[in-house]
């Protein structure tokens, strides 16, 4: 990846900061944003010795003016865009009874709407250097559990949108593929459990579920993501690859 350009979004923490650091251990220039500054600043360090290989954007994606003005950056500070990681992400409990329109309306902004509008104004610069996109979805998108009924949702739609602009997208050269973990050991679960004993807990818990013995740690996701980026993957397209230690084989 020496020289090319990734764009991550969600990267001042858990998975996307885990790909921002892989890619740009791998000669990468990364353009990575996240709503959190101090955090954003800790994972640039670890990114890169100097600025030139790393963009930082404060943003809230979901805003489309600050969605245009990343985009704008990024291609301003590198010249060009190869990657386009759409990492950003919620996960709001809660099944049929619980959830509410509110949590309906940000999950759907966030996982989906936001990367619906970043990959539109992001696709005339991946064109360019036929390019690729993959996208952060879930095993939730095939699955149903009922405690994330609306997460389950999005992951759902996200994998449609995967397969479909693929199809969309390739005669222009651009592949477009999607990475779906199982449980990851990220900050993603801590609003849900109020002791770091509890969320242990719940890993321990979880490990059984997957035939290979282990909840997913950032780094498999990261692996998977940086396979289907490269030119590996040359003939992968429209594909939601399973990182999930084989959870989804039996049926939890």
């Amino acid at each position: 990846f020496k020289g090319k350009v990734i764009l991550i979004t969600g990267a001042s923490r858990g998975i996307g900061a885990t790909i921002a650091i892989h890619f740009a251990n791998e000669g990468a220039l990364v353009s990575i944003t996240g709503r959190d500054e101090t955090a954003l600043t800790e994972v640039a360090n670890k990114c890169g010795e100097n600025a030139k290989q790393v963009l930082q954007t404060v943003a809230d994606i979901c805003d489309e003016s600050q969605a245009e003005n990343l985009v704008e950056r990024t291609v301003e500070k590198f010249g060009r865009l190869d990657v386009l990681v759409n990492n950003a992400g919620i996960a709001l409990a809660g099944g049929i009874e619980k959830a509410t329109l509110q949590d309906f309306d940000r999950s759907f902004n966030i996982n989906l709407r936001s990367v619906f509008h970043l990959t539109q104004l992001a696709l005339p610069h991946l064109k360019k250097v036929k390019g690729n996109i993959v996208n952060i979805s879930s095993i939730c998108s095939t699955r149903q559990y009922p405690a994330l009924l609306v997460y389950d949702m999005t992951k759902a739609a996200l994998d449609q949108f995967t397969k479909t602009i693929a199809l969309e997208l390739a005669p222009s050269g651009v592949r477009v593929n999607a990475a779906n973990p199982a449980s990851v050991k990220t900050t993603i679960y801590q609003s849900r459990f109020k002791t770091k004993e509890l969320l242990d807990e719940y890993y321990e818990k979880s490990a059984p579920f997957h035939p290979l013995g282990r909840v997913v740690e950032p780094q498999d996701v990261a692996d998977a993501v940086a396979f289907l980026a490269s030119d590996a993957a040359k003939m992968i397209t429209g594909t939601c690859l399973m990182v999930d230690g084989g959870r989804i084989l039996n049926g939890q």
